[in-house]
């Protein structure tokens, strides 16, 4: 790899990850100003917004700049700016599409996410239809953002999408922090209008992103003017053939990219009806919230940075499907399969172990939160291995077994979730996610054995190991959260914070000594970790 692209990758990678830290410590403020009933209303909308987000826009940023690099290395470049400039057009038209369906369907989306009765005052359809309504209007401008995102990527140039993904979460947060706090409590307005504003901001930080790679792109555009001069012209590819290219890099995408959400919309739907049938109308937008809101940000935190890291050897997966290396081919799911699982499952046992402090930082002490988000940690494994097994999938030639897959899963989602609600109630929900996901997975795992010819036990043994390592960080960070909470109170911030960091570095250090002690983390992350041993002169 390139000193340029490595250089590009790793901003690229650190625009995220910032992005993603701004989007989860977020709620602390956000929570403390509008509460469980202003939170539960952020989730109806942003659910349904994200759905329709992710059908305009989802994989466009990669397929975009998959197309323009392929030809860009043909030395076509011609053929990219010709995409660029038909593509504005087609996002142009798409976003203004999916905005106006977004805002006429909001009526029918509120009617089907609240059920009839009145049990539960506290929230409207008139309420759900004006969010709904609010976040619709960044359907408009996020196609465009995400088109030019991946123009400039298939130039090898990540910063303009890195810089504009932060620019687009600092100006987000910060309309939707304050817009809310002064309708609130400067101007008195109600909770509705309040969280309007907030998901209102999704338009403004899309506006404050198209601002910063508009800049990008007069700045750059005399580059790529030049490279316009060493065009070969020996291609005239046309419009549909280029689009007809686009769909099958941008499709595999779309389905990852929906699945969560369309498992919250299952949810959305469901939950308020199921919770009123047994008698508990009045307390759903509440749990609703603490469900799909509040500790749906804590889950996701191991997810992302362990399927990151897992993700960057899909290429390698690829390379080696395609050249029929069988062997190089198992080594690469091998590591893969265990990289995604050592990163994730202590993460997410500690995360459970941890949830009432955990849950009292980021919001307040409350039993149910506490709970769900103790029942919830650990169904990261399924969404990190969902992500992963379909972008092998994909790596492997066979993404339209993730349509398969992910229907299958929607479906036993959708089959259980009312009868599981009604039986568990709020962790009826979590359950039934977790069962969705698993038969996902299962086929994704079938498909995998049977296209690749690859067989899971060697991976197994790991797993297992790694789960035993998990089972011993767990008891001794139980053991040290015993002892703290005899003198510490996780109902109490400050005190949970302190509980948080000594069981997390105490977690911390147990796991990774004994990946140390017994070698395995040199032979999952290689030579890397040898050499930062040396440097260190640790010899465990």
């Amino acid at each position: 790899m390139s000193s340029k692209l490595l250089r590009g990758t790793f901003i690229l990678t650190l625009g995220t990850i910032i992005s993603k830290i701004l989007g989860l410590f977020y709620v602390i403020p956000f929570y403390a100003i509008v509460g469980d009933d202003g939170t539960a209303l952020y989730s109806y909308s942003y659910i349904s917004y994200t759905i329709f987000i992710s059908i305009a826009t989802a994989g466009v940023p990669l397929a975009v700049s998959k197309f323009i690099s392929k030809y860009n290395a043909l030395e076509e470049y011609a053929v990219g700016r010709k995409l660029f400039k038909s593509g504005m057009i087609v996002m142009m038209i798409t976003g203004i599409v999916s905005f106006l369906v977004m805002y006429m369907t909001a009526p029918i989306l509120a009617d089907i996410t609240l059920s009839s009765g009145d049990e539960n005052p506290t929230v409207s359809q008139e309420d759900v239809t004006t969010v709904i309504r609010a976040v619709s209007f960044a359907l408009i401008v996020v196609p465009f953002m995400s088109l030019i995102r991946g123009f400039f990527q298939g130039h090898q140039s990540m910063g303009p999408s890195a810089v504009s993904q932060v620019v687009e979460q600092i100006v987000r947060i910060v309309f939707l922090l304050a817009g809310a706090y002064i309708v609130l409590n400067i101007m008195n307005g109600t909770l509705v209008t309040a969280v309007s504003v907030a998901t209102f901001a999704a338009f403004i930080g899309a506006l404050g992103s198209l601002f910063v790679l508009g800049w990008y792109w007069f700045k750059r555009k005399p580059h790529l003017d030049q490279l316009l001069k060493h065009d070969k012209r020996t291609m005239d590819i046309s419009l549909k053939d280029i689009y007809k290219e686009i769909l099958i890099y941008a499709a595999p995408f779309v389905f990852v990219g929906i699945a969560n959400p369309l498992f919250q919309f299952i949810d959305q739907i469901t939950f308020e009806r199921a919770m009123t049938a047994i008698g508990l109308g009045a307390q759903a937008t509440t749990a609703f919230g603490i469900l799909n809101f509040q500790t749906h940000k804590l889950v996701i935190i191991p997810v992302s940075l362990a399927t990151a890291f897992s993700l960057t050897l899909v290429p390698t997966i690829t390379t080696a499907f395609i050249e029929n290396n069988r062997q190089s081919l198992k080594l690469q799911l091998d590591q893969t399969f265990q990289v995604l699982l050592y990163l994730t499952v202590p993460a997410t046992i500690g995360l459970s172990i941890l949830a009432e402090p955990a849950y009292t930082i980021f919001y307040e002490q409350k039993e149910l939160g506490t709970e769900i988000l103790r029942l919830y940690a650990p169904v990261a494994i399924l969404f990190a291995l969902f992500s992963v097994t379909a972008a092998v999938l994909q790596g492997i030639n066979e993404q339209r077994f993730t349509i398969l897959s992910l229907l299958t899963g929607l479906l036993v989602k959708l089959s259980l979730n009312i009868p599981l609600i009604k039986m568990l109630e709020t962790k009826g929900a979590v359950v039934a996610t977790a069962l969705g996901y698993t038969a996902a997975i299962i086929i994704n795992l079938i498909v995998i054995h049977k296209f690749a010819q690859y067989s899971f036990k060697f991976a197994l043994r790991r797993v297992f190991l790694i789960f035993i390592f998990s089972g011993v960080m767990g008891i001794g960070t139980l053991a040290v959260y015993e002892g703290l909470t005899l003198f510490l109170s996780p109902g109490e911030k400050f005190s949970s914070m302190i509980i948080v960091v000594v069981c997390a570095l105490v977690g911390c250090g147990i796991y990774f000594y004994l990946g140390f002690r017994s070698k395995l983390i040199d032979r999952l992350f290689g030579d890397k970790v040898t050499k930062i041993k040396r440097k260190l002169r640790l010899r465990i």
